[in-house]
This record gives C-alpha cells, sequence and structure tokens, in this order.
C-alpha cells in the first residue's frame, strides 16, 4: 500500500500519516518530487488523503490525479477525507475524475477535523476540548478502518445516493467560487516581504518581486499562507483580517 496525501495546514497530513504507520504503508505528500509512475508501480493499492472544499476535492488533487490518471488504473484504492462539517459524498467525488471503473474502491471514510477557516465571520476557532475529541475519534477511526481492511470489509462513506444528493447541492456553485478564489489572494500593507508565503504555497501561486509578493492566479485556497502569515498580511476570497491562525496538529 501506498499513502499519498494533500495537506494545506495538517489536518489531512495528521490522518495520512497515522494511517500510515497503522498499515505500515510508505507516505508521502503530493507536493514532494518523486518518481510517482515507479511509486505507483510497485503498490497495487492507494490510498489517497485530501481535505473537502465546497464537497469536491481542492484544484491540487484534482490536478495530480488527472495528471497521473493512467497510473491509478487498476489499482485497488481507499479514499480518507477531511471535513469540518459534512462533505456529503466527499470521498465519492474523487472518482468523477477518471473513467467509470478506472480503479477498485475498497473502502472510503470521512473525519471531522478542526476548523482552519480563520478569517470567515460564521467560522469559530476550534476549542482545545473539541479538537482533542475530534483528534481522539479520529484515531479510533483509523483504528477500525485498519481492523476491516485486514478482515476485507469494504465500507464506502460517501457513496449512497442520499450523500450524493447532498453534495450536488453544496458543490453546486464551487466551481465558480474556486475560479473566482485563484485570483483572490491579497496582500496588504502588513507584509513584510520576508518570503514565507512564497516558499510554503502549494501552487507556486506566489513570488517575490522588488521586495513585494506577487500573485499568480493560481490560488488553491488552502489557507496556508493567511495561517502562517507573520503579520497576517495575507488574505484570499474573505478578505477579513484573521481573528486567529491556525496552528496545525502536533506530530
Amino acid at each position: 500500500m501506498l499513502t499519498l496525501y494533500f495537506s494545506g495546514t495538517g489536518n489531512s497530513k495528521w490522518i495520512a500519516r497515522r494511517f500510515a504507520q497503522a498499515m505500515q504503508s510508505p507516505c508521502h505528500s503530493i507536493e514532494e518530487k518523486l518518481d510517482y509512475p515507479a511509486l505507483f508501480a510497485a503498490h497495487d493499492t492507494i490510498c489517497v488523503v485530501y481535505p473537502i472544499y465546497g464537497s469536491r476535492p481542492p484544484y491540487i488533487m484534482r490536478e495530480f490525479a488527472q495528471r497521473h490518471s493512467e497510473h491509478f488504473a487498476g489499482k485497488r484504492l481507499i479514499i480518507l477525507v477531511t471535513q469540518l462539517i459534512f462533505s456529503g459524498d466527499g470521498a465519492r467525488s474523487f472518482l468523477d475524475f477518471f473513467p467509470k471503473g478506472h480503479m477498485q474502491v475498497i473502502y472510503a471514510e470521512h473525519f471531522l477535523m478542526p476548523n482552519n477557516v480563520c478569517n470567515f465571520f460564521l467560522l469559530r476557532k476550534t476549542s482545545a476540548k473539541r479538537t482533542a475529541r475530534h483528534l481522539r475519534r479520529a484515531q479510533q477511526k483509523i483504528a477500525h478502518i485498519t481492523v476491516d481492511l485486514t478482515d476485507g470489509r469494504v465500507k464506502l462513506r460517501g457513496f449512497n445516493a442520499w450523500a450524493k444528493v447532498l453534495g450536488a447541492v453544496q458543490g453546486r456553485h464551487w466551481p465558480a467560487i474556486e475560479a473566482k478564489a485563484m485570483h483572490s489572494v491579497r496582500v496588504n500593507d502588513g507584509c513584510t516581504g520576508c518570503g514565507l508565503c512564497v516558499k510554503i504555497c502549494p501552487m507556486e501561486n506566489l513570488s517575490m518581486s522588488d521586495g513585494r509578493v506577487a500573485t499568480h492566479d493560481r490560488c488553491s485556497i488552502c489557507y496556508r499562507c493567511i495561517n502562517r502569515c507573520p503579520t497576517q498580511a495575507i488574505t484570499c476570497f474573505f478578505h477579513a483580517r484573521p481573528r486567529w491562525q491556525y496552528e496545525g496538529l502536533d506530530e
């Protein structure tokens, strides 16, 4: 088994690494520069882990899936997704980017995780108590998954008709939102030109120009730069100054 993940601010990384450890699987971020054809060829089961945005995989994960579509062909697939509240068919929607029957899905599961959207007025910072509860339940769920996989049990969270309807409703306007968000990054006068956001952007959407941050209309709305900017000077889509920043999870 091979575990591949994308994580904007740490939630999906936390799940991926703990699942991979439990299954004794190699684990890699899709941001790593690796020989992916060789990696796929060496494993018959692939686990993908990613956060849900608008009931759909983030752009960077979709781009990776389409780029390596031929390498996914014929593989057994495990899909683990992280969500804030509910995502309908967030795991199932990964299959929308492949031909029907391209892979055999043997397991799919959703995980509730702490909120990392720090500048939207309707969303509050997840309390330490609630975060601990999320992580405890996630660890328990991982333990159940490993037992199910060992015993050959199949569970496909989000694959039923009702979940698909809910996912379609939630994701109906997401393509338009995502397209707008791609070129929505703003950097205010509080920017010190430290370049941290440029280094950590998974989409290479940011660069330095004359000591200022320039954008290139490829934002994946992962919130990594927003949560890590030392002066809270960068935003995307929602442009209120962050009231707090998500620090990620302990490794």
